[in-house]
């Protein structure tokens, strides 16, 4: 359950972090910030427990926060988390708008019998590997050139009303905007095993796809050439920030262990989840970095998305597109009534105060979504600075502040915990910043 909650849009732009920060550096920073953000979400699951002549059992981490910082914890555990969610549904937008383009791209081309080539630089053969970043039009926008008989009148005006930017993102508004609006979106989550069919199927997509192109690696320490990247860049902070939000579960870790039928192994199962979460990431992460296929392409053309590095007419990542989208049109509803739920219940004491509160809100979410989806469509840039945001208080933040408080409250705060924990503090807040300089 944790594993699966955990597991979220974050793996698409594994990739392309791994390029950001070099090949070596970003096996390690995945490895490290795996344990930290671990360590970190052990002190969320312990908080409740360090309160001393209170019944804390049903608390959430909110509650904790209130406890300690009184409103100021309640309300900016709440900005928080709203920044967490609003981030994680913009990000679901733009990628909703880039699988339903290109499903709608090959169905379309597929029912005309249209032959289509991209106008990108990209490899030859049956599993063609392609650089939209190369063909100056970042993010892609997959400009095309038509081989058909057909009627090139009907193409023309199919690629003007099916844009990627200009016209798929309001064509959702239809679809979502409703589903937002539910008084309960219980149906949807009868579909959560969606979500692990789809990370399933791109493990196993990204596995056939090296084992056709083969291993491409050259190590140069700190040297960049035409194909390669160094092992250490001075981008790795960019990494750092897409893994705080893909390792990020700390606001709602206490909700999914109540439902633990043995509470004793809560640090077992935590454990378990994060490893097998880190070790899905690294073996998406170091299998689309090792083989992409550098020459003939550079490793600076992976994707903030790594999928948009294989061509709309490509079956097997038509497939993942559809998967994605799908599960994607499922979750979007339950992030909208999470974000509803906590803002409205604090502001008007109910969830559902009025269908006008509601839809107020709603179209404040989508008009974020649609926006970034039109005007700042890159995933790999939202997913880290909602990242590093949101992980600031409730991944580094919080958990050491309310652990060192605990200690000194009972008198058994030692010095190295007062250090590592700050240290641990600086860490969260040099992540933060560094997103805004690099």
């Amino acid at each position: 359950m944790i594993w699966n909650t955990m597991m979220g849009t974050s793996i698409l732009s594994i990739p392309w972090g791994i390029k950001q920060a070099g090949f070596t550096s970003g096996i390690i920073l995945i490895l490290l910030m795996g344990i930290l953000t671990l360590y970190c979400c052990y002190r969320v699951v312990k908080s409740r427990q360090m309160i001393p002549l209170t019944d804390t059992s049903n608390w959430e981490f909110p509650d904790v926060c209130k406890y300690y910082f009184g409103s100021f914890g309640q309300w900016s555990s709440l900005l928080f988390s709203m920044v967490s969610l609003v981030g994680a549904m913009v990000v679901y937008w733009v990628l909703m708008s880039n699988f339903l383009f290109n499903t709608g791209k090959f169905i379309y081309n597929f029912v005309h019998d249209i032959n289509v080539t991209d106008i990108v630089p990209g490899t030859n053969g049956s599993n063609k590997v392609i650089c939209p970043s190369a063909a100056g039009d970042y993010p892609p926008q997959n400009r095309t050139v038509m081989f058909s008989s057909g009627n090139r009148t009907g193409f023309e005006l199919f690629e003007e009303w099916w844009d990627k930017s200009k016209t798929v993102p309001f064509y959702l508004i239809a679809v979502l905007l409703p589903l937002l609006n539910l008084k309960s979106p219980s149906f949807f989550a009868k579909f959560n095993v969606l979500g692990t069919v789809s990370v399933v199927y791109l493990v196993f997509l990204v596995t056939v796809k090296a084992a056709h192109l083969g291993m491409h690696l050259e190590f140069n320490w700190f040297t960049e050439n035409e194909f390669f990247v160094p092992e250490f860049r001075i981008l790795f902070p960019q990494l750092t920030g897409v893994l705080t939000l893909a390792f990020f579960i700390h606001n709602c870790v206490i909700t999914l262990l109540q439902n633990n039928r043995n509470p004793e192994n809560n640090v077992r199962d935590l454990s378990i989840a994060y490893f097998l979460v880190g070790l899905t990431y690294l073996y998406v992460g170091v299998i689309i970095f090792a083989s992409f296929p550098s020459p003939p392409l550079s490793k600076e053309c992976i994707e903030q998305n790594f999928l948009d590095n294989f061509p709309s007419d490509d079956i097997m990542s038509f497939v993942a597109r559809i998967f994605l989208l799908f599960q994607m049109m499922t979750v979007y509803p339950l992030l909208g009534y999470l974000a509803r739920v906590q803002l409205l219940r604090q502001f008007f004491g109910n969830a559902y105060p009025s269908l006008f509160h509601v839809l107020i809100l709603n179209l404040a979410i989508v008009g974020a979504g649609v926006a970034m989806a039109r005007f700042y469509p890159n995933i790999g840039g939202i997913i880290r600075y909602s990242g590093a945001t949101c992980g600031l208080a409730f991944v580094f933040v919080y958990p050491s502040l309310i652990y060192m408080i605990s200690l000194h409250r009972a008198g058994q705060l030692t010095w190295p915990a007062l250090i590592i924990h700050i240290f641990i503090i600086l860490l969260g807040l040099a992540n933060l910043i560094a997103q805004f300089l690099l």
